[in-house]
């Protein structure tokens, strides 16, 4: 346990560093950034998507070297064959035996951080040839697995703006991608900032903040961070209302969907909310980051049907940041500019679930002996219960104390909360 807060404070403070490193590179673009990196704490690959100009091969460069990570840069092309990127057998003489054997030599995939760089410009049997270093993080040349070094990550881009001569990415490998990110304009601001740096002398280097080793580790601890069952019914359900047809999809998205996110979807989003907590320095995820990742990792999963492309329906709004809302359920679906996922109606109810959720972790950290921690959880569940004038959220944060304290064998404190609970529930 120890060992996972020291780990946590070093991430909270990489975290400062390498976004300050990126700074270096990239101007603006924050949320971007943010994203990213929690994607990759996550363990997941990205699609960056943008017109030409905005920085993404310049954006997965930086992070390469401020990762300290190995780097390859994969132009696709439509003449692009499979063994151009995962390798082949060459025929060469044994200075040993003398004769003649087939030796493999790795392709450009074999590097921790693979840019695919318009990924849409190859034919689809080349595109494939990702999908098995994408979920197995291996590749099968001539019947032998080659295992690729760790931690890999896929980043690719796309340029919206060009259809002529490209190959739209299967549904099967867009699923793989953990999230993507849609970049804009910069600010007139951020512009002439950009035009600065570009048009002067020599920019410093990118320093190393971390290393492969440490950022296993961190992905490692972003998966034993607990998750509140709460978290993960509310990632459940925002995944299933992007399917028609099930209890949870609004009358909209029955109308302009075709289909909806599948359960890797779920998954992502409580990894992503877990990663973007560490990177906070928390040590467990709320509804916030739950809400900052659900845009990047449902929109590419969603397919619209032939009305909702014929009435100009787009997968995303101005409104993202209402998403994942608290307490009742509003489904939005929206033409021309607006959107077809749906938010949560905000109320007092976000701050009742957010205990909800602390009070979750006391339980999960309390049955896993962390005593102390427990008694923070049940503390500001109590704090938020009392703010809301919340009686018997109150009764029963002061039970759970109380339960704490004779675990730790402080009888008598146990008995004061034990009372005030009492007192609470009379009331």
């Amino acid at each position: 346990m120890h060992d996972d807060i020291a780990l946590l404070e070093r991430l909270g403070a990489a975290r400062t560093a390498l976004i300050a490193q990126i700074a270096q590179r990239i101007v603006g673009q924050e949320a971007i950034v943010e994203n990213l990196v929690a994607a990759m704490l996550a363990g997941g690959h990205a699609l960056l998507v943008g017109v030409p100009g905005l920085a993404k091969t310049l954006l997965v460069q930086t992070v390469a070297q401020a990762l300290d990570l190995s780097f390859h840069r994969i132009q696709f092309t439509p003449d692009l064959m499979p063994s151009d990127i995962t390798g082949t057998e060459l025929l060469q003489d044994d200075a040993t035996t003398g004769r003649r054997v087939f030796t493999f030599v790795p392709g450009p995939v074999f590097a921790n951080i693979v840019l695919a760089d318009e990924i849409n410009r190859a034919p689809p049997k080349t595109q494939a040839a990702l999908l098995q270093a994408m979920q197995e993080r291996e590749v099968t040349v001539s019947g032998q697995t080659h295992v690729l070094p760790r931690p890999y990550f896929v980043l690719a881009t796309q340029n919206p703006i060009e259809q002529e001569g490209t190959y739209p990415l299967p549904e099967a490998q867009l699923d793989r991608f953990m999230v993507e990110l849609r970049i804009g304009y910069p600010s007139r601001d951020e512009e002439e900032r950009i035009v600065l740096a570009t048009t002067g002398g020599a920019q410093g280097p990118v320093r190393a903040v971390l290393g492969a080793e440490e950022l296993t580790q961190m992905q490692q601890l972003v998966r034993r961070l607990p998750a509140p069952p709460t978290l993960v019914q509310h990632a459940v359900r925002l995944a299933r209302s992007t399917r028609p047809g099930s209890d949870e999809a609004s009358a909209d998205v029955n109308k302009y969907v075709r289909w909806g996110a599948g359960p890797r979807a779920s998954q992502y989003l409580v990894l992503g909310a877990k990663a973007r907590a560490a990177l906070a320095g928390r040590a467990v995820p709320d509804l916030d980051d739950l809400r900052d990742m659900a845009l990047p990792v449902l929109r590419h999963r969603m397919v619209l049907n032939f009305q909702g492309e014929a009435e100009g329906v787009r997968l995303e709004q101005r409104q993202a940041c209402e998403l994942l809302g608290l307490a009742r359920t509003r489904k939005v679906t929206q033409v021309r500019g607006h959107g077809v996922l749906g938010t949560l109606a905000p109320s007092d109810g976000v701050k009742g679930l957010r205990g909800q959720l602390r009070s979750e972790l006391g339980d999960a950290l309390r049955a896993s002996g962390h005593y102390a921690d427990a008694r923070k959880a049940y503390e500001a569940a109590l704090k938020i219960a009392g703010e809301l004038n919340d009686v018997r959220g109150q009764g029963v944060d002061r039970g759970h104390l109380g339960a704490l304290a004779l675990v730790e064998g402080k009888f008598d404190e146990a008995l004061t909360h034990h009372q005030a609970a009492l007192r609470l529930f009379q009331h």
